[in-house]
Formats: C-alpha cells, structure tokens, sequence
C-alpha cells in the first residue's frame, strides 16, 4: 500500500468549473477542508468516504452532504468540501 493511502478517501471527486470544464481530484485527503481555487459546481463523489461540500470558503456557509457514489444537481455551486468529515 503506498504511503499516505490510510489518509486519503480513496476514489475520485469530479466536478465541473468555468465553461463546464470537468476537474477530479483522485484519492483525496481525509478530514481537510480543501478550497476551490475558482467557480465550482455539480459535485460527484466517486469515493468511498461521505463529503461535505459548503457554499463558503474555509468550509463555512450552508453544507451538502454527498454519500459514496452519490451526485448534487449540475447546478450546486460550492466553494470548498472535506472528506470524510468528523
């Protein structure tokens, strides 16, 4: 198992940016609030930890809870997610 794997939600996070460009995160970090360098929306979470993605940077503002393999609406705008929350 490489370093680092007991830490990380192991999967992928997609989502959608500027123009409708599609971005993933692959097997990211566990229980770190991750701000979202520019618009983001339409949430996936294709790993197998629950996330939380919130309206407001530094994980602040109102929260959407996304189960392993479950998606928002195309539309959710959010501005920051952690995975695997407290």
């Amino acid at each position: 198992m490489p370093a680092g794997t007991a830490l990380a939600s192991n999967g992928k996070f997609a989502w959608r940016g500027p123009k409708g460009q599609s971005y993933f995160l692959q097997n990211p970090p566990n229980s770190k609030c991750l701000n979202m360098s520019q618009e983001a929306r339409g949430p996936r979470n294709n790993t197998k930890q629950p996330l939380v993605v919130y309206t407001g940077k530094r994980c602040t503002g109102k929260a959407t809870r996304l189960a392993p393999g479950k998606s928002a609406p195309s539309g959710t705008r959010f501005a920051s997610v952690v995975f695997n929350p407290h």
